[in-house]
């Protein structure tokens, strides 16, 4: 019989000594260990399948530092000598899910071209299964992309001036860049919430990144309308594009490449070696103006998460 639970902080070496052996992404020890001590990754958030007095399973839960719940699952297994791999993963985001208040979502992260290689679709299929049996039904593959010094700065077009601007500004502006959206996130939530509660809980989300307001910029086109706006951002590992949008009456002209590269710009001004982005599978015009700055896709990301709550 297979049982699951929150670890305690005594199960911190059967948790770290565990090893993925599949091409999905995955959490070695140290990175565990490291966020451990930064209140990232908790032992109340950290769950294990055991099996006579074995561990048969983990997964690893994630949220920010101060955060009163987890929001992400980081990293999800079962041993292969288990029948049902994906049976008892179900089960144990189950089990951890009816102990959290708030929506989160589990990415499996693989290589390009991920469901050539017979092994690495098997492995994401069983997470896959998993995740849908316990509630994880909404699916978005994602890009994860890449900048480095060595791709090349983008220079000044000059079709567009950056300001700071008020939180107000960037409020309207995060409501006009919604309509319209490529994004299935900003879509699945204005048919849930509608534009205003939308255009809040984007801003606050960035509000509250590790990235620095004085950053923001609000992008004017030579006749002072807005055009749209560029977040350069962060998270706790590494700076990233963090949000950019252009309003709708813009669209179509090739200022997303102006505002990205702003924010690339800024970045490489403050000496960042690397900086990170990521656009759903399906916008691909986001995808392409990545690739036209030099960003690299690095990786992709399987999201699955539970339905947006109104």
């Amino acid at each position: 019989m297979i049982s699951y639970r929150p670890t305690v902080p005594a199960d911190v070496d059967r948790v770290t000594s565990w090893i993925v052996t599949e091409s999905v992404g995955w959490i070695p020890a140290d990175r565990y260990l490291s966020d451990l001590a930064e209140d990232m990754y908790r032992p109340e958030w950290t769950w294990i399948a055991e099996r006579d007095g074995q561990v048969v399973g983990r997964a690893l839960w994630w949220g920010p530092k101060g955060s009163p719940h987890p929001v992400a699952l980081d990293c999800l297994d079962v041993d292969p000598a288990v029948d049902d791999r994906a049976a008892v993963a179900g089960e144990l985001i189950g089990a951890a899910l009816a102990e959290f208040p708030a929506s989160v979502q589990y990415a499996i992260k693989v290589a390009g071209g991920w469901r050539d290689d017979p092994a690495t679709l098997a492995a994401v299929e069983w997470r896959r299964a998993a995740a849908h049996a316990a509630g994880l039904t909404r699916e978005v593959e994602r890009l994860q992309f890449e900048w480095a010094p060595a791709d090349g700065v983008p220079s000044v077009a000059g079709r567009l001036r950056f300001a700071e601007a008020s939180d107000e500004e960037f409020l309207a502006a995060f409501r006009r860049i919604a309509e319209g959206s490529l994004d299935a996130q900003t879509r699945a939530n204005l048919t849930a919430k509608g534009v205003d509660a939308t255009a809040r809980e984007e801003m606050d989300f960035y509000l509250r990144a590790p990235g620095k307001r004085e950053w923001w910029r609000i992008a004017y086109t030579r006749e002072g309308e807005v055009a749209g706006m560029a977040i350069p951002s962060a998270t706790p590992y590494n700076v990233n594009v963090g949000y950019l949008g252009v309003v709708p009456e813009f669209r179509g002209r090739g200022y997303v490449d102006e505002v990205l590269a702003e924010i690339t710009r800024l970045h490489a001004a403050n000496g960042e070696a690397r900086i990170t982005a990521t656009t759903d599978m399906a916008n691909a015009p986001m995808a392409a103006a990545f690739a036209r700055a030099g960003y690299r896709n690095t990786e992709i990301g399987i999201n699955l998460s539970n339905d947006v709550q109104p």
